[in-house]
């Protein structure tokens, strides 16, 4: 007998843990991690990079789905 449960990690934009976009909620969920973190690394990357993190998270507000409320 085969169980044809999807458990493949889908990476979406949080729409329960957001702040602006869901986007650090969505890779908080995906990584197992907790969301605050994901947000500090996210400020502490915008500051190092010279905004450049900024830019890839902008990308990803465009580019990843949000999750549906089930």
């Amino acid at each position: 007998m085969t169980n044809n449960v999807d458990t493949a990690k889908k990476l979406r934009r949080s729409s329960s843990d957001r702040m602006i976009s869901g986007v650090c909620g969505g890779w908080a969920e995906y990584l197992g991690a907790d969301a605050s973190i994901v947000r500090i690394a996210l400020v502490a990357a915008t500051i190092f990079t010279g905004g450049a993190a900024a830019l890839v998270y902008a990308a990803c507000w465009f580019i990843t789905p949000e999750d549906t409320a089930e």
